[in-house]
């Protein structure tokens, strides 16, 4: 018999993929007028906008009504019952300074966990319209179609990507500079797309290699690391750890090349 939070997965994904759908169309929509005087500043470069926080209320509003006494953990809202038995961990909007820009690479991530352990995620990739769901134990699909983490080998045939902290962040910059510079040195190169939950979908789907940032919040990678795991790839912290979700940093991979990267990192980040 399954258990009792899969089945309630499994219930409410329908109803969530429809919502997400909503939500997709109100930020495409809000894309084509956006303009500079709605840009708010969290930090120099930690950016946030109405839209960020309508999707959000919309997003709020819709799972509540889903899973009456569920809590929430969110970018823009905060914490509201987080130590609730299910709780929601929902970025609106991924890759903020890409839409105020008008770069074609953000995101809506959704995860749902049951006692802290992720049982659902969806990554709805707004502009090209493509949506990764998973549920634990049960696969990862890509409109609806299984997907699987990449077969290379060797981290340097890999094609990797990464994120740079916020400024403010308190991550030291030269020290994960020189990460990167490692890892320039040892693959077939280094991609920057703007959107962790993006980066964790393509390694989850085998476009990327592998991923690795710092400086992350729970809502960036919650339902991306669970496509990860589902799709046969792995993921960690930089010690090589499962505190990933809150602990700030992670490595993403197709499992393969996950222990070269972590060597590569563990020269400038030691266990």
């Amino acid at each position: 018999m399954q258990d009792s939070s899969i089945l309630t997965a499994q219930r409410l994904l329908p109803e969530i993929l429809l919502v997400i759908d909503q939500v997709s169309g109100f930020i495409r929509e809000a894309q084509t007028g956006f303009h500079a005087g709605h840009i708010e500043y969290k930090g120099i470069n930690n950016l946030v906008s109405y839209v960020d926080r309508e999707a959000e209320r919309m997003l709020f509003e819709a799972c509540s009504a889903m899973l009456p006494g569920s809590g929430f953990i969110g970018e823009e809202g905060g914490s509201s019952n987080a130590d609730a038995e299910y709780r929601w961990i929902i970025d609106p909007l991924d890759g903020t300074t890409n839409f105020i820009h008008g770069v074609p690479s953000y995101a809506i991530s959704l995860a749902l966990q049951y006692r802290a352990e992720t049982i659902l995620g969806v990554v709805r990739d707004v502009p090209r319209g493509e949506t990764f769901r998973v549920i634990r134990g049960q696969g990862a699909f890509l409109n609806d179609l299984p997907i699987t983490v990449s077969s290379t080998e060797r981290l340097e045939q890999s094609l990797l990507s990464m994120g740079f902290p916020y400024a403010d962040s308190g991550v030291a910059l030269n020290d994960y500079l020189a990460v990167l510079q490692s890892f320039l040195k040892s693959c077939h190169g280094m991609r920057r797309f703007g959107a962790a939950a993006l980066d964790l979908a393509w390694v989850a789907c085998g476009r990327i290699d592998g991923y690795y940032e710092m400086g992350l919040q729970a809502w960036d990678v919650a339902a991306g690391a669970l496509l990860i795991a589902e799709a046969g790839g792995k993921v960690s912290d930089f010690s090589g750890t499962d505190n990933f979700v809150f602990g700030r940093q992670i490595v993403a991979s197709n499992g393969t090349v996950h222990g070269s990267m972590l060597n590569v990192i563990s020269g400038h980040y030691p266990h």
